[in-house]
């Protein structure tokens, strides 16, 4: 389970998608999650569904890849799915077992709910896949320059986000490097109810906050030893700048809000 989470993980290619600037990637997927909440009906999420597709097949990122990031937050897209199906109220009840009501209203609500969170989980990997984390802080540092005048520490915010990405698959490794050592030692985390799991995983904690602290230790210190003072007088060997493909997809974005605006306003199905 801890190998199938792909958050923060970047797979290089040389595709358009790739090429695009950090900041043009960033703004599309807060566009496409902002149109996610705008969608209504089956045919603008289907849309979307063919939008989010067809990225994924440029960027030649592999079905089994994204599959894979989508195992650990199973559980809670089924959650979602029950509480929408028992607990949204409708006209048309499909069945009902004495205070247990499920209408057709909640179950719409609980496909539309599914699939609008998973569409949103692939779209934020489908950022980190195609953007190295050198790259996106120094997109998310331009876009966020405009806050410098306010005295906000921009550039440390877009290190500080960069660091946190880019750790989550050491820490994911290093755990799993713990539990092999514990499962060679007999510990048991595969057996049993959810108590016994949760009370087998507390030996990791301990020693996964120690490899945690000394590996931050051991970046501070590296970082001290190549004079890092901030973003304060720092150039760019790579200058970000926007080009022709940048606008392409800037149109096709909005082409994208138009569209979705033109089915919510006209009630499509």
């Amino acid at each position: 389970m801890l190998k199938d989470i792909t958050l923060g993980q970047f797979f290089p290619g040389n595709t358009v998608i790739h090429r695009l600037d950090p900041r043009t990637k960033l703004l599309l997927m807060i566009t496409y999650i902002t149109t996610l909440f705008m969608a209504r009906g089956f045919v603008a999420y289907a849309f979307l569904f063919a939008v989010l597709i067809t990225c994924l097949t440029i960027s030649k990122i592999k079905p089994k890849a994204v599959l894979r990031g989508l195992k650990p937050v199973l559980i809670i897209i089924c959650f979602t799915v029950i509480l929408n199906i028992f607990f949204v109220p409708g006209e048309t009840i499909l069945f009902q077992y004495r205070a247990i009501v499920v209408t057709q209203e909640g179950v719409e609500n609980a496909a539309f709910m599914a699939v609008r969170f998973v569409m949103l989980i692939v779209s934020a990997f489908w950022l980190t896949y195609t953007t190295s984390p050198i790259t996106l802080t120094d997109g998310l540092e331009r876009m966020l320059n405009p806050l410098k005048r306010f005295r906000l520490p921009v550039h440390e915010f877009s290190m500080m986000m960069s660091i946190a990405l880019r750790m989550i698959p050491t820490f994911i490794e290093e755990t799993d490097k713990i539990m092999s050592a514990q499962k060679s030692r007999g510990a048991d985390f595969e057996t049993g109810g959810i108590i016994k799991r949760a009370k087998a995983i507390l030996p990791l904690i301990i020693p996964l906050f120690i490899s945690a602290f000394r590996r931050s230790e051991e970046l501070a210190t590296a970082m001290e030893s190549r004079c890092y003072h901030g973003g304060e007088g720092r150039t760019k060997m790579k200058v970000l700048r926007f080009s022709y493909r940048d606008f392409v997809a800037f149109f096709c974005g909005a082409v994208i809000v138009t569209v979705v605006v033109l089915l919510r306003n006209f009630n499509v199905i």
